[in-house]
């Protein structure tokens, strides 16, 4: 198994534990892509005008730096510009970014 391998699997399962219970998931879901060492976690939502059209809302954002091994994490300020997470903009493991989004201390990736 190659490491990005590795790494999405840990991605995909983390998304799958905070996916909300499936008889919500018409109204609101959660997903995720990685492409080119970037993740970006959303929310799917249907549009209150028109539900049966959805939209992604980023939660978070996050770039792995091969040069530096570390991933440089990054929350969406309500401007719609991304924002370095501090305290803890980067981190060394994939493991630790996602405990980092999961427990949300400061309160930018979940509300």
């Amino acid at each position: 198994m190659k490491t990005i391998d590795f790494v999405e699997a840990q991605i995909r399962q983390f998304v799958m534990s905070k996916r909300p219970p499936e008889e919500l998931r018409d109204q609101i879901d959660l997903g995720y892509s990685f492409e080119n060492h970037v993740l970006i976690i959303f929310e799917i939502r249907s549009r209150w005008n028109n539900p049966s059209e959805k939209f992604d809302s980023p939660i978070a954002k996050a770039r792995f730096i091969t040069s530096r091994n570390i991933w440089k994490l990054y929350w969406m300020r309500a401007s719609g510009k991304w924002e370095p997470y501090e305290p803890e903009s980067e981190v060394q493991t994939i493991e630790r970014l996602l405990k980092i989004i999961g427990e949300d201390k400061h309160h930018c990736f979940w509300g």
